[in-house]
């Protein structure tokens, strides 16, 4: 009989600790930033829109999130695949939901299984991107 190791989910408390490590980081460079945090089943953990961020930023968040989750991949590692003739050329107008494939969603991994996704929204992609990843690293 296989035993699997029971790993902690995402915490409200970890999901803030993303949120406020992601707004340093934009805030270091300057950058006004949605920040959207979903745990492993889709639902919003938390999210935090700077008052002068451009207002879309706060969907690309968490479109970005999703993406993320659903593929368990960066976001950033997906844009090449929906360009035309790329593996998921169709994949973003292919369901209803709310797929994004521009840099800026990560998922959130703890021992090695997903936990959750982390979307930034409002800097360049490059950006965003680099601003996820930042906050991942403050996760423990």
């Amino acid at each position: 009989m296989s035993t699997t190791a029971a790993v902690a989910p995402l915490t409200i408390q970890d999901a803030e600790a993303l949120v406020t490590a992601a707004r340093q980081a934009a805030e270091a460079a300057g950058v006004t930033v949605s920040v959207t945090v979903l745990d492993a089943g889709g639902h919003l953990l938390a999210f935090r829109r700077d008052d002068r961020a451009v207002l879309i930023s706060g969907e690309t968040s968490t479109r970005k999130a999703y993406t993320a989750l659903q593929l368990n991949t960066p976001t950033a590692d997906l844009v090449d695949a929906v360009q035309p003739g790329g593996p998921f050329h169709t994949l973003p107008t292919a369901l209803d939901r709310p797929l994004l494939f521009i840099a800026g969603g990560v998922p959130v991994h703890r021992d090695g299984r997903l936990i959750g996704a982390l979307g930034i929204g409002g800097g360049a992609p490059e950006q965003d991107h680099a601003f996820a990843t930042a906050a991942l690293e403050t996760l423990v």
